[in-house]
């Protein structure tokens, strides 16, 4: 009785102050994640690029996931999470910093290495914060906890868009829409320069601040000298934690897919026919909208099933998607942007019915889960492969089909 009394008395009131600081690393991984919305069609024009190709910018960050998740999983379990939000942050402002040579050498690889290396600390930031903030009070209301925290995470993909097309598009905008050729490759490399510096300038202050910040220990790391022989469990033994991997996987892959395409489906002449600085503002719509559902999806899984909640967004979604496939103009255009709405709750909602039960696996379901963010580099270059073959507008169906998993997912594959 006393223990569950010990757990009781930590009301989550004494971890709002933790939480509030995590949040802030939700919004920063939410905005460079967005911001790669923009750096795809500027870099494609800068080096000239098909879809497929521009499409390498989500292969390597994305790529990240896939091959620093169990790595940051172990670091996790030997450092703890706080240690390892430090790490996160130092790793994600090297990789900003490196933009800075990547623009002076007109390099297309080393813009690709830069972003390798930023997602490489975001992925640490993901495996130590997410499973955190689960650990962070109540079990039941953990869901509803996580996806308000990534409610933060949705602000700055909101955010990102907006002024990266104001800062990177804006700058060479004017001139590209007189004549494509008249603003040099060099020119417009150089305009991602000094935004990225500053962004991993602010990487560096926020892992100052965590260093020194004093963040309570969750029950689960605080016992885990207790469950030593972990040797003998194992994350992959859980059913609902390996289909929430492909939860994990189709839902990143069909997010990005649709943020990634946005600008030039809004620039087709059947669309809106917007020019690409104009169209960034509604990237941040698609993403605002993440933000706002994320928010009201809070309240509503403090009510209603996570996985019946699940299952009814991804059904909208699929509809929306639908129509921007077979639609025209604004129909099209604003089925497409209001997608972001419904893909709000999916993330946080998979990740945590996924680690339902897993208890002293949570750290390794963690990693799992992170390492299938990987969806997000291999399912664009797949769509980007379809529009080069079909069109962009068929390049959607792929999204499509990946909301039809999470549908089957939530009402079906998340049950223990």
């Amino acid at each position: 009785m006393p223990p569950v009394l010990n757990a009781q008395a930590l009301p989550e009131p004494n971890h709002r102050p933790a939480l509030m600081l995590l949040s802030s690393l939700f919004f920063m991984w939410g905005f460079m994640t967005s911001l790669n919305d923009i750096l795809i069609p500027h870099l494609r024009n800068a080096f000239t690029l098909n879809y497929t190709q521009s499409m390498l910018v989500q292969f390597c960050f994305f790529g990240a996931y896939f091959i620093v998740s169990i790595p940051a999983g172990r670091l996790i379990s030997r450092v703890g999470y706080h240690k390892g939000l430090v790490v996160g942050l130092l790793l994600a402002a090297l990789g900003c910093l490196v933009f800075y040579p990547a623009a002076g050498a007109l390099s297309y690889p080393l813009f690709l290495g830069a972003l390798f290396i930023l997602a490489a600390g975001i992925t640490v930031l993901q495996v130590s914060a997410n499973p955190y903030v689960t650990a962070l009070g109540d079990p039941a209301t953990a869901a509803s906890r996580l996806t308000l925290t990534q409610a933060f995470n949705s602000l700055g993909t909101a955010v990102a868009p907006f002024l990266g097309g104001i800062v990177i598009l804006g700058a060479v905008a004017p001139a590209l829409l007189n004549d494509g050729s008249a603003v040099s490759v060099a020119e417009q490399a150089r305009t991602v320069q000094m935004p990225y510096v500053y962004l991993g300038l602010l990487f560096i202050v926020l892992a100052l601040i965590f260093a020194r910040a004093r963040l309570p220990v969750p029950d689960i790391e605080s016992r885990r000298s207790e469950h030593k022989p972990t040797e003998t469990l194992s994350a992959w033994s859980y059913p609902h934690l390996r289909l929430g991997a492909v939860a994990i996987f189709v839902y990143v892959g069909a997010e990005v897919g649709i943020g990634s395409f946005l600008i030039n489906f809004l620039g087709e002449a059947d669309v809106a026919a917007m020019a690409q600085a104009q169209a960034a503002t509604y990237v941040s719509y698609y993403w605002g909208g993440a933000m706002l559902g994320r928010f009201v999806g809070a309240l509503l899984m403090r009510r209603f099933d996570a996985g019946q909640v699940l299952g009814y967004h991804a059904l909208l979604a699929l509809g929306l998607v639908s129509i921007a496939i077979v639609g025209q103009g604004h129909l099209a255009m604003w089925a497409l942007i209001g997608v972001g709405l419904f893909n709000s709750i999916m993330f946080p909602t998979i990740f945590s019915l996924a680690l339902r039960g897993l208890h002293q696996c949570s750290g390794q379901g963690s990693g799992i889960l992170c390492l299938a963010i990987v969806g997000g580099a291999v399912l664009p270059v797949a769509q980007g492969a379809l529009a080069d073959l079909a069109g962009i507008r068929w390049g959607f169906i792929l999204p499509g089909l990946c909301y039809l998993y999470i549908l089957f997912y939530g009402w079906r594959g998340a049950k223990i």
